[in-house]
């Protein structure tokens, strides 16, 4: 299906799985000849690089177990016998016969020996990849390997003779406002160009821990998944990967892996057929503007070590909980997001400097980077859940940060269902109309440190509130586990 994932309206569309049905609407636009104009080369580069540009078609045999589910309906309503009797007979038939389902995308040649470049979504379990070329030959691809943290795939065809192929281009010096040209096979129609701009760059669509995107609003639709994203000297800049729309055609809204992000993964994909990712063992959460503060940082930057693995390499490193990541190997980590991505691409087994801001100073630590297990969990995102229904009342002195709080006790573990390593303070109820409530704060979670101290009564939790306010802080960073044992910070205003 095209969809990636449910966000409602707009929707976020992977451009090339699943077969393809479309209207075509005709309309005419009101515009003048200076307002259609764009760079005098693009026929030129489109001419140059056309014929490296691929359609690639997919299938898959379905079992007749996998039927087709029918939509879910309000009780009673008029169209319920309709569809129980069309997806009966949609389903009925020759319970031994299969079912074909093929699916369209795009896909760009880098080697002439017959190396294909496309999304892993575009022939994700297919049973059969043919790469349909610009003169109207086809051939049979396998699949070298594949990323799915990036969605990626690389694929080989065997040519009798040498195909046409395009390189890649410095995606890091590409500018916002750069013309680029996007060629593909939107909605099956075969070889298409369609020009713009890049809109933005370094988008997070929440697609995986490595989203880098390239925004741009050169017309990009379903079938388009995969194929390039060129710049004006005919250098691929990225690869088309998916949109953002309400109705599943364009909008101006698309997206692209960046060349510089593809290219050492392909180099990997054809040496050994699998990626190799850095890891050093941590999990992280943003520096947002409260927490900023909280720490004593004149700007909201980095990512924050909200735990450290058993033994892992940063633990090994003297990486501490709390402490505030802002170069790794070199690089800025600017925002958290960066960090994963720096990680993931580094040497493996490198001894690398890290520098972190612990208690408002900076240190540099020597950190070596391992391979990240195929069996790594990534880490859980942060779920809002509205808290329980609490009585209104204020946060004082007896209350501090709104919090009501009780030494860990059998009775409690057994309530909270709290892992026996658990120690600590649990909070036994948050004021709904604290901060802290705001900030997701729940009965049932352990704080173990305030601003870095650690705290095993409510009247420590006082005295280290009233410290930060002497010290003119407005807010208190908690360190909060959850009865899980997942480790988080929270900045909390102090009342």
């Amino acid at each position: 299906m095209p969809a990636s994932r449910d966000t409602g309206f707009p929707l976020l569309i992977r451009l090339g799985a699943g077969a393809i049905a479309a209207a075509l609407i005709f309309v005419t636009p009101h515009v003048t000849r200076a307002q259609t104009r764009g760079p005098d080369n693009v026929a030129d580069v489109a001419e140059r690089v056309q014929g490296a540009v691929v359609n690639i078609s997919t299938s898959q045999n379905v079992s007749p177990s996998q039927s087709v589910p029918m939509p879910q309906l309000p009780p009673g309503s008029p169209f319920e016998d309709f569809f129980e009797e069309f997806f009966k007979n949609k389903n009925d038939g020759d319970p031994k016969r299969s079912r074909k389902v093929s699916s369209l995308g795009s896909g760009f040649v880098i080697d002439p020996s017959g190396i294909v470049v496309t999304n892993n979504h575009v022939i994700a379990e297919a049973d059969e990849i043919i790469v349909n070329f610009a003169d109207g030959s086809k051939l049979k691809a396998e699949l070298i390997g594949r990323d799915e943290k990036v969605d990626l795939a690389v694929l080989r065809v065997k040519p009798k003779a040498p195909l046409k192929a395009v390189n890649f281009g410095d995606s890091d010096k590409t500018r916002v406002g750069e013309w680029v040209i996007a060629i593909g096979n939107p909605f099956g129609l075969g070889g298409s160009v369609t020009v713009g701009v890049v809109s933005a760059r370094n988008r997070n669509i929440e697609s995986s821990l490595y989203d880098d995107f390239i925004q741009t609003d050169a017309a990009i639709n379903r079938g388009n998944s995969g194929g390039p994203l060129f710049n004006l000297n005919g250098e691929v800049i990225g690869i088309n990967t998916a949109i953002f729309s309400q109705t599943g055609g364009s909008i101006g809204i698309g997206f692209a892996i960046p060349a510089n992000t593809v290219s050492p993964l392909i180099k990997q994909l054809r040496d050994s057929g699998e990626i190799q990712r850095g890891w050093i063992g941590v999990s992280i959460q943003p520096v947002d503007e409260q927490i900023a503060e909280s720490l004593g940082l004149p700007t909201a930057r980095g990512a924050l070590i909200a735990a450290v693995g058993d033994n892992g390499p940063a633990m090994k490193g003297g990486m501490l909980a709390g402490d505030v990541v802002i170069r790794f190997n070199g690089q800025e980590v600017r925002e958290m997001r960066n960090l994963p991505r720096i990680v993931a691409g580094s040497e493996i087994g490198k001894s690398v400097d890290v520098v972190v801001i612990r208690k408002g100073k900076e240190q540099t630590l020597k950190i070596q980077v391992e391979k990240l297990a195929d069996t790594e969990k990534k880490p859980n995102r942060q779920t809002r859940v509205e808290p329980e229904p609490q009585p209104k009342q204020r946060a004082t002195q007896n209350r501090p940060l709104g919090l009501d709080l009780a030494v860990v006790s059998e009775e409690l573990r057994r309530r909270y269902k709290l892992k026996e390593s658990v120690k600590g303070l649990v909070v036994t109820a948050v004021d709904p109309e604290s901060n802290a409530a705001e900030q997701n704060v729940q009965a049932g979670v352990v704080l173990l440190e305030v601003s870095g101290e650690p705290v095993t009564t409510a009247a420590e939790l006082r005295t280290r509130v009233d410290v930060l306010k002497k010290a003119g802080r407005k807010s208190a960073l908690l360190l909060l586990v959850t009865p899980g044992g997942e480790q988080r910070f929270v900045a909390v205003s102090i009342p």
